[in-house]
Protein backbone atom coordinates (compact mmCIF):
# COMPACT_ATOMS: atom_id res chain seq x y z
CA UNK A 1 0.00 0.00 0.00
CA UNK A 2 2.70 2.17 -0.79
CA UNK A 3 4.44 2.28 2.91
CA UNK A 4 7.85 0.79 3.63
CA UNK A 5 8.15 -2.72 4.78
CA UNK A 6 8.43 -3.07 8.49
CA UNK A 7 8.03 0.47 8.74
CA UNK A 8 4.97 1.93 11.20
CA UNK A 9 2.05 3.52 9.12
CA UNK A 10 -1.05 5.29 9.98
CA UNK A 11 -4.68 3.70 9.19
CA UNK A 12 -6.53 6.22 7.28
CA UNK A 13 -9.74 4.88 8.59
CA UNK A 14 -8.84 5.84 12.41
CA UNK A 15 -5.90 8.68 12.42
CA UNK A 16 -5.23 7.96 16.16
CA UNK A 17 -3.78 4.22 15.25
CA UNK A 18 -1.14 3.36 13.74
CA UNK A 19 0.33 -0.21 12.82
CA UNK A 20 3.62 -0.99 14.59
CA UNK A 21 5.98 -3.93 14.13
CA UNK A 22 6.78 -4.56 17.24
CA UNK A 23 6.87 -8.53 18.21
CA UNK A 24 6.92 -7.71 21.96
CA UNK A 25 3.42 -5.09 21.83
CA UNK A 26 0.83 -7.35 20.10
CA UNK A 27 -2.96 -7.44 20.97
CA UNK A 28 -4.82 -11.11 20.24
CA UNK A 29 -7.01 -9.34 17.25
CA UNK A 30 -4.97 -6.88 16.40
CA UNK A 31 -4.27 -8.35 12.84
CA UNK A 32 -8.32 -7.45 12.47
CA UNK A 33 -6.85 -3.84 12.19
CA UNK A 34 -5.44 -4.10 8.64
CA UNK A 35 -8.65 -5.97 7.44
CA UNK A 36 -10.45 -3.28 8.42
CA UNK A 37 -8.05 -0.83 6.81
CA UNK A 38 -8.73 -2.96 3.51
CA UNK A 39 -12.07 -2.30 3.50
CA UNK A 40 -11.88 1.30 4.11
CA UNK A 41 -9.88 1.37 1.07
CA UNK A 42 -12.34 -0.60 -0.99
CA UNK A 43 -14.81 1.67 0.41
CA UNK A 44 -17.03 -1.14 1.79
CA UNK A 45 -18.74 1.75 3.77
CA UNK A 46 -20.35 3.02 0.60
CA UNK A 47 -21.22 -0.42 -0.73
CA UNK A 48 -23.52 -1.18 2.70
CA UNK A 49 -24.90 2.29 2.53
CA UNK A 50 -25.81 1.55 -1.13
CA UNK A 51 -26.94 -2.07 -0.77
CA UNK A 52 -28.51 -2.29 2.14
CA UNK A 53 -31.36 -1.32 3.87
CA UNK A 54 -31.65 -0.29 7.26
CA UNK A 55 -35.48 -0.29 8.23
CA UNK A 56 -34.99 1.03 11.84
CA UNK A 57 -37.88 3.05 12.72
CA UNK A 58 -38.44 3.50 16.55
CA UNK A 59 -35.77 1.44 17.71
CA UNK A 60 -32.32 2.10 19.59
CA UNK A 61 -30.29 3.42 16.29
CA UNK A 62 -27.44 3.88 18.75
CA UNK A 63 -25.35 1.63 16.42
CA UNK A 64 -24.62 2.47 12.57
CA UNK A 65 -25.17 -0.62 10.45
CA UNK A 66 -22.14 -0.20 9.09
CA UNK A 67 -20.52 -0.84 12.84
CA UNK A 68 -22.86 -3.75 13.37
CA UNK A 69 -22.16 -5.51 9.93
CA UNK A 70 -18.46 -5.08 10.57
CA UNK A 71 -19.06 -6.49 14.06
CA UNK A 72 -20.28 -9.42 12.52
CA UNK A 73 -18.31 -10.21 9.55
CA UNK A 74 -15.09 -9.90 11.45
CA UNK A 75 -16.30 -11.51 14.73
CA UNK A 76 -15.64 -14.84 12.61
CA UNK A 77 -12.25 -15.02 11.31
CA UNK A 78 -11.28 -13.71 14.98
CA UNK A 79 -12.71 -16.66 16.26
CA UNK A 80 -16.06 -15.49 17.74
CA UNK A 81 -18.00 -17.91 15.73
CA UNK A 82 -21.33 -18.13 18.22
CA UNK A 83 -23.93 -14.82 19.13
CA UNK A 84 -22.87 -15.68 22.27
CA UNK A 85 -19.27 -14.85 21.85
CA UNK A 86 -20.54 -11.33 21.76
CA UNK A 87 -20.73 -10.61 25.53
CA UNK A 88 -17.04 -10.44 25.27
CA UNK A 89 -16.75 -8.04 22.60
CA UNK A 90 -17.20 -4.49 24.16
CA UNK A 91 -14.47 -4.96 26.30
CA UNK A 92 -12.05 -5.91 23.41
CA UNK A 93 -10.38 -2.64 22.29
CA UNK A 94 -9.91 -4.06 18.56
CA UNK A 95 -13.47 -4.24 18.12
CA UNK A 96 -14.00 -0.77 19.54
CA UNK A 97 -11.27 1.15 17.51
CA UNK A 98 -12.11 -0.69 14.07
CA UNK A 99 -15.93 1.13 14.72
CA UNK A 100 -17.17 4.55 13.76
CA UNK A 101 -16.43 7.30 16.53
CA UNK A 102 -19.96 6.66 18.38
CA UNK A 103 -18.37 3.13 19.51
CA UNK A 104 -14.99 4.31 20.05
CA UNK A 105 -15.77 4.85 24.10
CA UNK A 106 -18.92 2.93 24.33
CA UNK A 107 -18.23 -0.31 23.09
CA UNK A 108 -19.29 -2.90 20.36
CA UNK A 109 -23.17 -3.88 20.14
CA UNK A 110 -24.81 -6.75 22.67
CA UNK A 111 -25.84 -10.13 21.84
CA UNK A 112 -29.37 -9.46 21.66
CA UNK A 113 -28.70 -6.59 19.04
CA UNK A 114 -26.47 -8.49 17.20
CA UNK A 115 -28.40 -11.52 17.10
CA UNK A 116 -32.10 -9.14 15.95
CA UNK A 117 -28.90 -7.59 13.37
CA UNK A 118 -28.21 -11.34 12.01
CA UNK A 119 -31.40 -13.08 12.15
CA UNK A 120 -33.99 -10.36 11.64
CA UNK A 121 -32.53 -7.16 9.82
CA UNK A 122 -30.24 -9.03 7.44
CA UNK A 123 -32.25 -11.83 6.64
CA UNK A 124 -34.96 -9.85 5.06
CA UNK A 125 -35.79 -10.58 1.39
CA UNK A 126 -34.50 -6.73 0.07
CA UNK A 127 -31.26 -7.46 2.22
CA UNK A 128 -30.62 -11.37 1.11
CA UNK A 129 -30.38 -9.42 -2.57
CA UNK A 130 -27.78 -6.66 -1.39
CA UNK A 131 -25.59 -8.93 0.06
CA UNK A 132 -25.35 -10.41 -3.47
CA UNK A 133 -24.43 -7.44 -4.84
CA UNK A 134 -22.23 -6.14 -2.22
CA UNK A 135 -20.18 -8.85 -2.38
CA UNK A 136 -19.76 -8.89 -5.85
CA UNK A 137 -18.92 -5.46 -6.06
CA UNK A 138 -16.65 -5.52 -3.17
CA UNK A 139 -14.74 -8.23 -5.03
CA UNK A 140 -14.22 -6.48 -8.36
CA UNK A 141 -13.11 -3.74 -6.37
CA UNK A 142 -10.03 -5.69 -5.12
CA UNK A 143 -9.69 -7.56 -8.13
CA UNK A 144 -9.77 -4.08 -10.39
CA UNK A 145 -6.19 -3.39 -7.79
CA UNK A 146 -4.68 -6.50 -9.54
CA UNK A 147 -6.37 -7.97 -12.48
CA UNK A 148 -5.87 -11.42 -13.24
CA UNK A 149 -4.67 -12.55 -16.88
CA UNK A 150 -6.88 -15.52 -16.53
CA UNK A 151 -9.88 -16.16 -14.66
CA UNK A 152 -10.81 -20.00 -12.94
CA UNK A 153 -13.62 -20.06 -10.93
CA UNK A 154 -13.90 -23.33 -8.81
CA UNK A 155 -18.03 -24.41 -7.62
CA UNK A 156 -17.92 -26.83 -4.19
CA UNK A 157 -20.57 -27.51 -1.86
CA UNK A 158 -20.34 -27.52 1.65
CA UNK A 159 -21.59 -28.72 5.09
CA UNK A 160 -23.50 -26.06 7.10
CA UNK A 161 -25.19 -28.23 10.74
CA UNK A 162 -28.17 -27.02 12.07
CA UNK A 163 -30.07 -27.74 15.53
CA UNK A 164 -33.13 -28.63 16.33
CA UNK A 165 -36.52 -28.67 13.27
CA UNK A 166 -35.02 -26.21 10.66
CA UNK A 167 -36.69 -26.20 7.51
CA UNK A 168 -35.59 -28.12 4.53
CA UNK A 169 -32.74 -29.18 7.14
CA UNK A 170 -31.59 -33.11 6.38
CA UNK A 171 -29.71 -35.73 7.58
CA UNK A 172 -27.08 -36.05 5.06
CA UNK A 173 -25.04 -39.59 5.18
CA UNK A 174 -21.82 -38.02 3.90
CA UNK A 175 -21.48 -35.83 6.78
CA UNK A 176 -23.38 -38.19 9.08
CA UNK A 177 -25.08 -35.03 10.35
CA UNK A 178 -28.68 -32.94 10.02
CA UNK A 179 -27.75 -29.60 7.87
CA UNK A 180 -27.80 -27.68 5.12
CA UNK A 181 -25.76 -28.33 2.27
CA UNK A 182 -24.63 -25.11 0.61
CA UNK A 183 -23.31 -24.36 -2.70
CA UNK A 184 -20.35 -21.72 -3.42
CA UNK A 185 -18.51 -20.59 -6.72
CA UNK A 186 -15.11 -19.04 -5.75
CA UNK A 187 -12.64 -17.46 -8.06
CA UNK A 188 -8.69 -18.52 -8.05
CA UNK A 189 -7.83 -16.09 -5.07
CA UNK A 190 -10.49 -17.94 -3.34
CA UNK A 191 -13.08 -15.11 -2.83
CA UNK A 192 -16.38 -16.34 -2.87
CA UNK A 193 -18.50 -14.97 -5.48
CA UNK A 194 -22.07 -16.52 -4.81
CA UNK A 195 -23.41 -18.71 -2.60
CA UNK A 196 -27.01 -20.86 -2.91
CA UNK A 197 -28.68 -22.17 0.34
CA UNK A 198 -29.64 -25.97 -0.26
CA UNK A 199 -31.30 -28.96 1.54
CA UNK A 200 -28.99 -31.30 3.24
CA UNK A 201 -30.18 -33.86 0.94
CA UNK A 202 -28.74 -31.98 -2.28
CA UNK A 203 -26.26 -33.77 -3.96
CA UNK A 204 -22.03 -33.72 -3.60
CA UNK A 205 -20.60 -31.58 -6.34
CA UNK A 206 -17.17 -32.77 -7.68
Amino acid sequence: MGESQNQPFQLSFNRFLRVDFQGSRVTSDGGLLLVRELDERLGLTGLIQNHLVDSRTGRNTQFPLADLFRQSAYSRPAGYEDLNDATRLPSEPTFRLMGSEKVWERGVALTSTLHWFETDLLAREENLTGLVRLNRELVARAEGVDPPHRVVLDMDSNESPVYGEQEQSAYNGYFESVCYHPLFLFNSQADCLAAKLRPGREAMVI
